[in-house]
């Protein structure tokens, strides 16, 4: 383990006092006429009128009904992670045996080509991604009616529990994130830019922005409603306790990316924590919040960030990004992404009023 440079240890520092500063907000009020303002600071660890009622929540209460038999979870589990994804690859699949079997190659580069790494078979990056996350649109339009026909769960139900999707929560998580990431990673530029090589090509970096705006939602929200949403209701159903519900897809969502080409290159343990600290912030917000769609939009912001602008040798996302990463710590980034978790959950705390107390109560 390599030793943290005193700027991040600042950082985190800096961020858990931020933390504390942020969960609490001040409120001015007149007592009466004349006495002027009265300060009065509330934690938003406290239950209060103002706060979101558990008595009204609707995400996970709404998998309370008499359709949560094993075999469905299984069944749509396995459908959406490999059927689906399956039936999505075909175009990949044709087009890499196509563009290369005039060079004689034929099926062997679609077996010993690095599908997750980016590019394969002698495709653009591009053409690669696309093709890549059109298996997750796929995967989402499938899934969708099949947990429709098991459970009887709309799409906005297995999101948030109601009839009816709250987008303004969406566009909050993206902006937040990507703000955060913006910041984080322009302080680390500024800090190592030995780690960086500039690479910003805009004949190509042009056709990634369409790529990723129009296809990289997709995969986030099929991500989301599978783990935050489905299986996360799923739990609280068998469990009736929200703690519950956070942590055992947390697990599973880490686990799925055990695959992930960062996992072979830094080891299992210097990565995973990431991916399950991930999973676990991820299930924290749609709990508080009653529904997954800030976890939707900060999982998007986060990825099409990393498309756009940061790639690597390693990472899954082999994208003509504006900057090379060329020297990655792990353990550096799992720090700088508690800060950013800390920073962004004190702010959905505070806008939206959250009760931390309801991850105590049964259902």
């Amino acid at each position: 383990m390599q030793v943290w440079n005193s700027q991040y240890v600042l950082f985190i520092a800096f961020g858990v006092n931020s933390f504390y500063m942020l969960v609490s907000y001040t409120q001015y009020t007149t007592i009466k006429p004349g006495a002027g303002l009265h300060r009065e600071v509330k934690f938003l660890l406290l239950p209060s009128k103002y706060i979101l009622n558990h008595q009204n929540m609707r995400f996970l209460e709404r998998s309370l009904d008499q359709m949560n038999q094993w075999w469905k979870y299984v069944l749509v589990c396995a459908c959406a992670l490999f059927l689906w994804p399956a039936i999505g690859s075909i175009p990949l699949v044709v087009a890499v045996w196509i563009n290369s079997f005039p060079a004689g190659e034929g099926m062997e580069s679609i077996v010993q080509g690095n599908v997750a790494g980016l590019p394969v078979g002698g495709l653009s990056k591009n053409l690669t991604l696309a093709l890549m996350l059109f298996s997750t649109v796929v995967t989402l339009l499938l899934t969708v009616p099949l947990v429709k026909a098991l459970h009887k769960r709309s799409f906005s139900e297995v999101i948030n529990g109601t009839k009816k999707i709250r987008f303004g929560r969406c566009l909050t998580g993206v902006w937040v994130w990507f703000a955060l990431m913006s910041m984080m990673y322009l302080a680390d530029y500024l800090i190592n830019r030995e780690d960086y090589v500039l690479q910003f090509d805009l004949w190509r970096f042009i056709p990634l922005v369409f790529v990723s705006l129009v296809f990289m939602p997709f995969q986030t929200t099929s991500e989301e409603f599978l783990f935050r949403g489905y299986l996360t209701q799923g739990f609280a159903a068998w469990t009736k306790r929200r703690w519950a519900s956070l942590i055992f897809p947390s697990l599973i969502f880490g686990l799925m990316h055990v695959f992930n080409p960062e996992v072979k290159e830094f080891g299992f343990w210097a990565t995973m924590p990431q991916y399950v600290y991930f999973g676990l912030f991820f299930g924290l917000v749609s709990i508080l919040d009653d529904g997954i769609e800030l976890a939707i939009g900060i999982h998007t912001a986060n990825n099409i960030f990393l498309s756009l602008f940061a790639t690597s040798g390693s990472s899954v996302l082999q994208t003509d990004a504006v900057l090379e990463v060329v020297r990655i710590n792990p353990y550096k980034d799992m720090a700088l992404l508690v800060v950013m978790s800390i920073f962004a959950g004190a702010y959905f705390a505070g806008k939206y009023r959250w009760n931390f107390l309801v991850l105590l109560r049964r259902l």
